[in-house]
């Protein structure tokens, strides 16, 4: 389905709520709320591992075996890595006809603790590689089967695990309500930080006193994650300057991983990949970056359905050598979901993941920006750039009870709909979702049904590695 076909239920600007509201309605009528509920896979299905192979054509193929190793881990690790099988699956399902900025792979450990520019400590999601303009309800689906993956891992039953799903949907669904409700600085200007993150987990999402204190520590630890505590794990110092440390084949410097270049021309190419980034940011943190100046390059291995595609970490010096500032620099390939919603309207795939991220993120990275590289190899690519780790605190889902997981849900939910009332018609999607449950239940039903089909695909990589057709390493966990 082409991009215009998705969008075409879009309102005009300037609509009335009126009329945005009618656009809604027309939607359900077109695409009931129950319909959400069905997954059933196309007799057509599209081999799962083909569309895993058809993504390790283009990375370093000695990492691809790292990606296979680490998906074969369990039926969630799988499911991290398999946001282009799930495109492909939500490509046949019912759509609502309204569209926002998407995530594209809006999985339950892509919602984070993270900082603002402020240096407030924030929740919100941290991952765009995916993302692009699609059906809102994509997002809402890839969520809520991620609850059911992880909630099946951890034990808990059928009545336990629709409860999650039915609860997160629903804080999405009144969020979109509240936020259709308001003006348009409004939505803008929501977030969700420290002290309210807090006020929720111990008010209205209940969670456990367990997962309170479980809250409290990640936030301490996400408040230490940061350039500092990145350069006393990963440097050592060299003839008395600080280098970046090798730990093969996750971590290895580009001097050591490319021998034959020259030394002198590798930091050229760096520096200049660095130059130019730094012109796409705003004028004031650029001069901020240009007060650095480059001390080491290292190729590191990240994520699950990331690893293999090329990520570059540099250590940045400032005032002295206990002044660092790592960036990361990865690729940005089409995302997983252009072939079923269009191609993106960025030429360069850096600033689309770059474009959605700002969109979508209540407040983003100072360093974030984007550029195109001429590899050694003679190709192209485009990258965007993040600092390596900036107060940035993920969820352990194995550590919490159902209570948790169901307050964690609720918080991804409320968070994804302010992510996409800033983009789609948040009158019209609220007005599709209505007052009642309709949708939530149908989401438990469709969630339950998806992690089925995750555990066959899970299964068919790891027939597939046994029978050798699919190589794969076991290595630390992301």
């Amino acid at each position: 389905m082409s991009q215009n076909a998705t969008t075409a239920m879009r309102a005009a600007p300037h609509t009335t709520p009126e009329d945005r509201v009618a656009l809604g309605k027309e939607a359900r009528r077109r695409s009931p709320r129950s319909g959400h509920a069905v997954y059933r896979p196309s007799p057509d299905r599209p081999d799962p591992l083909a569309i895993l192979e058809a993504q390790s054509a283009s990375r370093v193929p000695e990492l691809v075996p790292i990606r296979y190793g680490r998906m074969l881990e369990s039926p969630f690790r799988f499911y991290r890595g398999a946001a282009a099988i799930m495109a492909s699956d939500l490509a046949d399902s019912p759509r609502s006809g309204l569209t926002a900025q998407l995530c594209g792979d809006a999985h339950l450990l892509n919602f984070r603790l993270l900082a603002s520019p402020e240096r407030q400590l924030m929740f919100d999601i941290n991952d765009f590689d995916e993302t692009l303009p699609g059906p809102w309800e994509w997002d809402v689906k890839r969520l809520s089967a991620s609850l059911v993956i992880a909630g099946r891992a951890n034990g808990f039953d059928d009545a336990e695990r629709a409860r999650i799903v039915s609860a997160t949907v629903r804080s999405y669904r009144e969020a979109m309500i509240r936020f259709a409700g308001t003006g348009n600085l409004d939505v803008w200007y929501a977030k969700i930080d420290a002290d309210l993150l807090e006020t929720l987990a111990t008010g209205r999402l209940h969670a456990s006193k367990r997962g309170q204190k479980n809250l409290a520590r990640a936030m301490a630890k996400a408040r230490t994650r940061d350039s500092l505590q990145a350069f006393d794990k990963l440097t050592e110092t060299v003839d008395g300057r600080p280098r970046i440390a090798a730990d093969p084949p996750l971590l290895i410097p580009a001097g050591d991983l490319l021998p034959d270049v020259e030394r002198s021309a590798l930091e050229r190419q760096f520096r200049g990949l660095i130059e130019r980034y730094g012109r796409t940011l705003a004028s004031d943190r650029r001069t901020l970056l240009e007060d650095y100046r480059l001390a080491d390059v290292a190729r590191k291995v990240v994520g699950v359905g990331s690893v293999g595609t090329r990520c570059w970490i540099f250590l940045l010096l400032g005032r002295d050598d206990r002044d660092p500032l790592f960036l990361q620099a990865k690729e940005a390939d089409t995302s997983v979901l252009a072939a079923h919603v269009g191609v993106s309207r960025y030429r360069n795939q850096g600033e689309r993941v770059v474009s959605g991220q700002r969109l979508m993120q209540a407040t983003s990275d100072i360093f974030l920006g984007w550029e195109r590289v001429d590899g050694f190899d003679g190709k192209q690519r485009d990258f965007y750039v993040r600092q390596l780790r900036d107060w940035k605190g993920i969820a352990l889902p194995e550590r919490m009870r159902p209570k948790d997981m169901r307050a964690f849900g609720e918080l991804c939910g409320v968070t994804l709909a302010r992510a996409h009332a800033r983009s789609g018609d948040r009158i019209a999607i609220a007005t599709y979702l209505g007052g009642g449950d309709s949708f939530d239940r149908a989401l438990a039903t469709f969630a339950e049904a998806y992690a089925d089909q995750n555990e066959r695909d899970h299964q068919a990589l790891v027939d597939a590695v046994r029978a050798g057709r699919l190589p794969a390493e076991e290595l630390p966990a992301a």
